[in-house]
């Protein structure tokens, strides 16, 4: 029920949903540079695979040779040759609700 409120309220101010429901946003320039805000977290890190904590999901970032470039409590700037961005439902796999 609240997050029908939120919603109601965004659209209804023309406010981000971003802003008010902490929906992760993600701003890619070209294929080489991913700024993720509204992360709960960095879940795993490797060269070829980042996995971060977005409300009740995973976002899973695929590609090579991946740097951290910045990194801060909700905001995560990776460079490296991006492949592929996709979101894991993590309670279907035992996750935080599961």
């Amino acid at each position: 029920m609240l997050e029908q409120w939120k919603s109601w309220l965004t659209r209804k101010l023309t406010v981000p949903e971003d802003v008010i429901i902490d929906t992760p946003r993600l701003t890619m320039v070209g294929q080489h540079h991913l700024l993720v805000e509204n992360h709960h977290g960095v879940r795993s890190f490797f060269e070829d695979r980042i996995e971060l904590h977005v409300l009740d999901k995973e976002l899973i970032i695929k590609g090579e040779q991946f740097i951290i470039k910045k990194i801060y409590p909700e905001e995560l700037l990776i460079e490296g040759i991006i492949e592929e961005i996709a979101y894991k439902d993590s309670r279907k796999e035992g996750g935080i609700n599961g």
